[in-house]
């Protein structure tokens, strides 16, 4: 019976991810060699056809679906390409299992552990002064140049340097003694 409070491409989709995943995990995993990536490549084909579920005839849903896989190959392969991923280390390239390295297959133990984690790094940042935390911040999360930090806060470089080692370490400090 169908739930009333389902919209119809919800269902379909529903439909589609059950007639279609492993078809779809297989094309991927005997071009990409990696589980994680194709799970990957098989997510965004289903994203994608879904915006444009009413545009395709039930009958061909499956050579419209593998065409969009065939895409997203594409389009990946000249990514790797302009972005020289063969020049990059790759985590697939160290001796670790990468079924290990998808965010499915991760516990509810890892996932805690990961939140404490977090938790123990905010309380080391908020235990800095508030100048040398926002600093840091802005360098390190928002990625912006210790140049114009040192204009924003009208210091010197130098002194947007010793503030960010100052923060690094008392992270360090802290997230090691609670090890």
């Amino acid at each position: 019976m169908t739930n009333l409070h389902e919209s119809p491409v919800t269902l379909y989709s529903e439909e589609m991810d059950r007639r279609w995943r492993s078809s779809l995990m297989a094309f991927f995993l005997r071009r990409v060699h990696d589980r994680c990536e194709a799970e990957d490549l098989t997510q965004e084909t289903f994203a994608r056809s879904v915006k444009r579920l009413s545009a395709v005839d039930n009958t061909n849903i499956g050579s419209y679906l593998f065409t969009i896989g065939a895409n997203l190959l594409r389009d990946r392969a000249r990514r790797a390409v302009s972005h020289r991923v063969a020049a990059h280390d790759s985590l697939s390239d160290v001796s670790v299992n990468s079924d290990l390295l998808c965010t499915e297959d991760q516990g509810a133990e890892r996932v805690i552990i990961a939140k404490e984690a977090l938790q123990r790094a905010l309380a080391a940042l908020g235990e800095l002064d508030a100048r040398t935390r926002d600093i840091f911040i802005l360098f390190r999360l928002e990625k912006i140049r210790q140049r114009e930090i040192a204009v924003r806060y009208g210091i010197s470089v130098s002194a947007v340097e010793k503030k960010i080692i100052k923060a690094a370490a008392h992270l360090a400090a802290r997230l090691d003694q609670d090890d």
